[in-house]
């Protein structure tokens, strides 16, 4: 038995409250090393009159990665307070008690040691990860603003391009704005849609909108605060959520703050608004401004045009929280979306969460951070993150060859092991953004092949996120290509592909909850066939993805009625192809 792989953290994603009941556990073991796993629990203030050691509660096995094995059990206690420890069998039958001091050999002396035992205290409702509930009923859509319509030509900027005429250049603006939005709700609501995620509206010099001028402001370029009012209106009519972007890790360098602290340097009531190491603030301009050099302030990445907020600043935390509350209060949004989420403080973070529960009820807040990220995720920072180390793992298989079919689903197995249940049912997960490229362009132009991967994605925990105009075939390389202006003319779309895309949506949300909330079992994951076969269970429901990832084709020996299937026929599935198929659970 390999000991030192055993491993559990108490107050954590290992174990946490679910409901305010319910306990969730989990226990990590070598992969392949534990025949068998067992929860002993019970009240902390019992354990000698009760004895309550000598009985167990099994632990089910739920995923594997390419080094460990995780446990699960849920559990209720009658006084709302656990002690508890593991009882671990190897497949050499050899056993052990493992608790809070490590591990012991199975007997009774060693079990009757009250600490021992990892403990949840009291089960404080007022710590438990609260998950709005709305969020996982949503497929989301992402705007890139200045590029999905031009409803009002009269507020175009100066230069404004025609709209589509070219690809897009850094610097270049089409007129795209919140009207042409609002015009095109409808289609939105046809295609499925039930969430916006808007990259940022307020005033900035940029046609991104990155570099805030003004955060209480809607760029003039993109209309106004009554035109704002009327699309959150239009959209909570239709059941649309609303997402607005927002950047306080940095302001533009075109902000008035800046500009008073390039004016008047240590003497600038904003000087210790950012993050100036050497007065006067400069930098040497490259052939690119990602290229300049000697910038005697902190910034964003090497751009000096994005100075650091300093959110240690009492003053910095008024003006970024008051700004919080003001678009919650005046426009009844619904979430927020935090770039560069994690390179501002914490102590700020739980400052930003507390004002927006304040500020209205079961609001979600999404971090941008692309790696692990417990830290945000206890419950009293963010509620999910832009998920993409999971979806990295599909791509990264399906699209990109780079990973194993194996250590795919080894990373989004371990993935889904960092959080909380609570958060992995509303993590956020994109297969592109205005970040990447497109994923038709990801797929060399394979239509079959984007529809696989997205079907496969759709399907798993978290919420899916649409990036504009990818269900009507647009391409784009990484930025600025991907933020091509939106198609809208019919004849130059994808018909086909918008229609599958509905088709997938509609099934994402008619079978939510078992989407987001049930079990995940991996049936056949094989590198030789490239077949991969799982079922989403709950609540006597089951639905059973298979995806031909191979050459060969792939003949299907399960039953069901299929919900969505692509290239498909006589009971075989191309390469390429899947099939959704909804089982009796007794198939």
């Amino acid at each position: 038995m390999n000991t030192a792989a055993i491993y559990h953290r108490p107050d954590s994603e290992f174990a946490y409250l679910y409901t305010k009941d319910t306990m969730h556990i989990r226990l990590r073991t070598a992969r392949g090393d534990i025949r068998a796993a067992s929860l002993i629990h019970g009240d902390p203030y019992k354990l000698s009159e009760e004895k309550w050691y000598e009985q167990s509660l099994p632990m089910t096995r739920i995923l594997t990665t390419d080094l460990y094995d995780y446990w699960f059990v849920t559990v209720t206690a009658p006084f709302k307070r656990l002690s508890y420890a593991f009882s671990v069998t190897g497949y050499d039958e050899l056993s052990a008690f493992y608790g809070d001091h490590g591990v012991y050999p199975l007997e009774d002396e060693f079990l009757e040691m009250p600490n021992n035992y990892f403990r949840m205290p009291y089960f404080q409702e007022i710590d438990r990860f609260k998950a709005p509930e709305w969020v996982k009923q949503t497929v989301w859509y992402q705007i890139f603003p200045e590029r999905f319509a031009n409803g009002d030509p009269s507020n175009d900027p100066e230069g404004t391009l025609a709209w589509g005429s070219q690809a897009p250049d850094y610097q270049d603006f089409f007129g795209g704005d919140l009207q042409g939005v609002i015009d095109h709700l409808d289609y939105l609501e046809d295609l499925g849609i039930n969430g916006l995620y808007f990259c940022p509206i307020f005033e900035a010099f940029s046609n991104h909108k990155y570099d805030t001028i003004d955060y209480l402001k809607i760029d003039p370029a993109f209309g106004d605060a009554e035109t704002f009012k009327k699309l959150v209106d239009e959209c909570h009519k239709r059941g649309m959520k609303v997402m607005l972007d927002a950047v306080f890790n940095h302001m533009g360098d075109t902000s008035p703050q800046w500009q008073d602290v390039l004016e008047n340097g240590e003497q600038s009531k904003y000087a210790d608004w950012f993050h100036v190491n050497e007065f006067p603030a400069s930098y040497k301009e490259g052939d690119f401004f990602e290229e300049a050099t000697d910038i005697t302030y902190d910034v964003f990445a090497f751009t000096p045009h994005m100075p650091k907020l300093n959110t240690a600043n009492p003053e910095v935390q008024d003006y970024l929280l008051n700004i919080a509350k003001y678009w919650i209060e005046e426009f009844d949004i619904d979430a927020w979306r935090l770039d560069v989420a994690n390179e501002v403080d914490h102590a700020f973070w739980k400052k930003f969460r507390q004002v927006c529960d304040e500020a209205k009820e079961d609001f979600y807040i999404l971090g941008e951070i692309w790696h692990s990220s417990q830290s945000w995720l206890q419950g009293d920072e963010f509620h999910a993150v832009m998920n993409y180390a999971f979806t990295d793992a599909i791509m990264g298989y399906f699209v990109k060859n780079e990973l194993t079919m194996s250590k795919m689903v080894s990373e989004m197995n371990n993935q889904l092991m960092l959080y909380r249940e609570q958060t992995n049912q509303m993590q956020f997960n994109v297969l592109d953004s205005h970040d990447t490229p497109r994923l038709l362009t990801e797929t060399k132009g394979d239509k079959d092949l984007m529809k696989q991967v997205m079907a496969f994605t759709y399907i798993q925990q978290g919420v899916p996120c649409l990036y504009y105009g990818d269900e009507i075939g647009m391409t784009g390389e990484m930025d600025p290509d991907c933020r091509k202006c939106m198609v809208w003319e019919e004849g130059q779309q994808d018909l086909d592909l918008h229609q599958f895309v509905k088709e997938l949506i509609a099934i994402r949300k008619d079978y939510q909850k078992v989407f987001s909330e049930g079990k995940m079992i991996w049936q056949s994951v094989s590198e030789e066939t490239g077949e991969i076969i799982f079922t989403r269970e709950l609540d006597g429901v089951v639905i059973q993805g298979i995806f031909n990832t191979g050459s060969e084709v792939y003949t299907i020996k399960d039953t069901g009625e299929v919900l969505l299937a692509n290239g498909v026929a006589e009971a075989k599935i191309a390469p390429k192809g899947f099939i959704l198929l909804l089982k009796n659970n007794k198939d």
